[in-house]
């Protein structure tokens, strides 16, 4: 199998790597291809890509270029990791928005749009050569984020595609730690949209054991939350650390007025990264990447890859069509469940019927999504104004101006409609 990914000069790549390398019973990838402009970068982390494959055995050939059209060609799997603008347009999206009381914040609110923005049209032309040039049975998987709307634009446009997030594997690796059991006996009642999902139901050997982990460990998911325990108490389960945006959005804020933003702490972690990888004696994933982001990346991506290669049958968390499973959402919307992988793709499993306290929400955030890949693909001052002002998170005519106004201007060089 070739397997083709773009981005492949991000710093998380080793994380990818590591678990190509440890998972390759899973899937056989003899031609690995990392993809980028940054080729300063792109060396650094070919390097120790080859090393890590070597120090455990791994024959896939290595191959890193800035050509697109060769790294996608005859590709039986391309994963997209690409961030347009890199971390500094992702420190903007978590900074000017503050200036209207809004959070900052790279996938969701007034920052996720920008996001949007700048993504949909790159990965939709990089998925046209892909449709063009690598197998005629080629699956693209995104990990690049706004997930569910990257997805939805190849969906739509026809590609063979699956979203992937690590939220779900996170919280499966966590909970298993503290009932102490491998993670493969532990299953998910995931819902919702990406970046915005709870755990309705914790199964160990298909028995829930969500209300004994409330109880027993609500402090300590409460903490890493960032949310208080009673809230979880009262919501009778575990939602996805992105939903304080919405939960706890004034004292996010002044968090984040007060320090620096993520983008910036990234942008020094991936300084050391890099550094590090130049390190010709370094063969394996360094501790720092786990602060880096994407913990679980690596077992996610190739377990997805796998199912689709091996028709496997199993079931995963990723982004996928509605078609139905949701009935408050239009068919072709993207949503985050539990799903049955096979060579045909991800089909989403039937779930129980969302709370109205969770539906509204969901609604609400798939509402602004179809507006957000509408303002990407077509471009446009008003589309972006109805967009933000659809968001939960803004909802408000001069907040909406506001932010349309600082939007524009700080993606002036990725939007080709604003120049």
């Amino acid at each position: 199998m070739k397997l083709t990914v773009v981005g492949g000069g991000s710093t998380y790549t080793p994380e990818l790597v590591d678990g190509l390398a440890r998972l390759r019973a899973a899937v056989d990838v003899d031609e690995l291809v990392l993809v980028d402009p940054a080729t300063d970068r792109l060396e650094l982390v070919a390097g120790v890509t080859r090393r890590i494959l070597a120090k455990q055995g791994h024959r896939a050939q290595v191959t890193a270029t800035a050509d697109l059209d060769e790294a996608v060609s005859d590709a039986s799997v391309v994963l997209l990791q690409l961030r347009v603008g890199g971390q500094e347009a992702r420190i903007g999206d978590e900074t000017w928005p503050l200036e209207c009381g809004c959070v900052g914040q790279e996938t969701t609110g007034a920052g996720g749009l920008a996001k949007a923005l700048r993504t949909v049209p790159v990965v939709l032309e990089i998925a046209e050569r892909v449709r063009e040039l690598a197998a005629p049975d080629v699956w693209i998987v995104d990990f690049t984020n706004p997930v569910g709307i990257v997805t939805r634009a190849l969906l739509d446009e026809g590609h063979r595609a699956v979203g992937l997030c690590n939220v779900a594997i996170g919280f499966q690796r966590m909970f298993a730690g503290l009932f102490g059991v491998p993670p493969d006996r532990v299953s998910l009642g995931h819902v919702g949209l990406n970046h915005l999902t709870w755990e309705r139901a914790v199964r160990v050997d298909g028995r829930d054991r969500l209300p004994e982990l409330l109880r027993d460990h609500g402090a300590l998911l409460a903490e890493r939350l960032g949310l208080p325990e009673p809230v979880l108490h009262r919501l009778g389960m575990v939602p996805s650390y992105y939903l304080r945006y919405f939960y706890a959005h004034d004292t996010v804020v002044a968090e984040e007025r007060a320090g620096p933003s993520r983008g910036q702490q990234v942008a020094e972690m991936e300084r050391i990264l890099l550094e590090m990888y130049a390190d010709p004696g370094l063969d394996e994933k360094p501790e720092l990447l786990a602060q880096r982001g994407g913990a679980y990346y690596s077992e996610a991506a190739i377990d997805l890859v796998a199912s689709l290669a091996a028709d496997r049958g199993d079931v995963q968390v990723v982004n996928v069509r509605n078609a139905g499973v949701l009935p408050f959402l239009p068919a072709e919307a993207v949503i985050e469940v539990p799903s049955r992988i096979t060579a045909a793709g991800a089909d989403a499993l039937p779930v129980e019927p969302l709370d109205p306290l969770l539906a509204g929400l969901v609604a609400h955030v798939s509402a602004y999504e179809e507006l957000a890949l509408d303002a990407a693909l077509r471009g446009g001052r008003d589309r972006v104004f109805r967009a933000l002002l659809s968001h939960p998170l803004v909802g408000q005519v001069d907040l909406a101006e506001g932010l349309t106004d600082r939007l524009l201007h700080a993606n002036r060089d990725h939007l080709r409609w604003v120049r």
